[in-house]
């Protein structure tokens, strides 16, 4: 039996969609500049050869409905709305390739940005880690399975204090969801576990305490959260 020096860390899940078992999260990518209008937002153009990411840890996840405390170390909290991709238990431990790569379902998800943090980051040519990977950063819904989730002409949407910030189809992505996942099995092994953040739409801005964010997809469970001091 293994000991450890102090009690380990839970490990991080998120509910699914209609049924009372729990998605064990194990690592969550996130894809840069995939909508071209909100990369034209941040004085950047897209990438159409092939999508680059960052990632989050997975004690990363807040609940939706739960609060977010407004993080230390910035000034500048900014909001993206996205759909995620929640990897299933298709993949084994030996590489898979991206067509035997199973899609166990979808989510809405904010990726929340102390976007002083990441500017500071990009202007020294430096890594956005402490930019997007902090406490509470990814807010992620429940997971609806892939087979309940129709999302041929699906939009995505945040609203703030009820109105809307951020709206565009799904369509928009530059590299859909498939095209993610085959570039993505080339860097890394995917497996159980395993989310993919896949990019915001324009309008993203700046949040503060009080305010509410509900996310949501056409045919998902939404997000939802409320900033706290």
């Amino acid at each position: 039996m293994t000991t450890y020096s102090f009690p380990a860390p839970a490990q991080p899940d998120l509910p699914i969609a209609g049924s009372e078992d729990r998605f064990p999260v194990r690592r969550i990518f996130c894809v840069g500049r995939n909508y071209e209008a909100h990369a034209a937002e941040m004085g950047n153009t897209v990438d159409r050869a092939a999508p680059f990411y960052f990632t989050k840890s997975g004690h990363a996840i807040l609940q939706s409905g739960q609060d977010m405390t407004y993080p230390q170390a910035t000034s500048d909290l900014h909001h993206e709305i996205e759909l995620v991709v929640a990897i299933g238990p298709s993949v084994g431990l030996s590489h898979a390739p991206a067509s035997e790569v199973e899609i166990f379902g979808y989510a809405v998800g904010l990726d929340m940005t102390r976007r002083d943090l990441q500017a500071v980051a990009k202007d020294g040519r430096k890594p956005w880690d402490t930019g997007k990977d902090f406490e509470q950063s990814a807010i992620i819904g429940a997971i609806t399975p892939a087979a309940d989730a129709l999302l041929d002409s699906a939009h995505i949407r945040l609203d703030v204090n009820g109105e809307t910030r951020q709206s565009a189809p799904l369509s928009d992505m530059v590299h859909d969801v498939r095209e993610i996942i085959a570039h993505l099995s080339t860097l890394y092994r995917l497996r159980s576990g395993d989310l993919i953040m896949t990019g915001t739409p324009a309008g993203v801005g700046a949040v503060g305490v009080g305010d509410e964010l509900v996310g949501s997809v056409d045919g998902l469970e939404p997000v939802r959260t409320k900033i706290v001091a």
